[in-house]
């Protein structure tokens, strides 16, 4: 399986608390719900794709918890996205977590790096990752991803957690498809190219 990150943050590169006012308010952020406003149809019809396409998922607790609690109290039939989550295998990278309660899910603990190789080595098209910051930089950094979309929402919000660390290892990219949405969300996806080339 291609193991692919789907990314929504803003052009700031922030990533925290994109779904609700409310949503992940550590570290006294307080300008959550910045991408609900700028996925429009066309954009949202990507997106409940893009779920479809998969064979199964990957998450960090953060997002997993969250998920499930939204995603996974939907009725069958209700939403795309819920139908491909609960049809699908859920897999959860963390060592804080210790019951996953969602129907179909399974705790990735121990050597993550090579229960991961080991997941990509399977048969299957896409192992997809959506949002999990934290786990997508890890992955980077770990050289585990095929590809990298970052769905770049208009809205600069000035604080928040980053996608990219301010000091974190450095990454050519090369850019694999792009298109834009009427409300201004542009869809970027980059495999990765191992270490830039610097000018001399």
């Amino acid at each position: 399986m291609k193991l692919m990150t789907f990314t929504q943050v803003t052009v700031d590169g922030v990533v925290q608390g994109n779904g609700g006012r409310d949503e992940n308010r550590s570290g006294g952020f307080e300008r959550g719900g910045w991408a609900r406003t700028v996925f429009d149809e066309q954009a949202m019809a990507l997106v409940d794709q893009t779920y479809q396409r998969a064979d199964a998922f990957l998450f960090g607790r953060r997002t997993y918890e969250l998920f499930a609690r939204y995603w996974g109290a939907k009725a069958p039939g209700t939403s795309p996205i819920a139908d491909a989550l609960r049809s699908r295998p859920k897999y959860v990278a963390s060592t804080t977590l210790t019951d996953p309660q969602w129907t179909g899910s399974t705790l990735l603990s121990g050597d993550l790096a090579s229960s991961l190789r080991d997941l990509k080595a399977a048969p299957g098209g896409e192992l997809q990752v959506h949002g999990s910051g934290t786990l997508v930089r890890w992955l980077l950094a770990n050289d585990l991803v095929d590809e990298l979309t970052l769905l770049v929402c208009p809205v600069i919000v000035g604080q928040g957690l980053r996608l990219f660390p301010q000091d974190g290892p450095d990454l050519a990219l090369e850019l694999i498809d792009s298109r834009s949405f009427p409300k201004g969300v542009a869809v970027l996806t980059y495999r990765p190219g191992g270490r830039p080339e610097y000018a001399a």
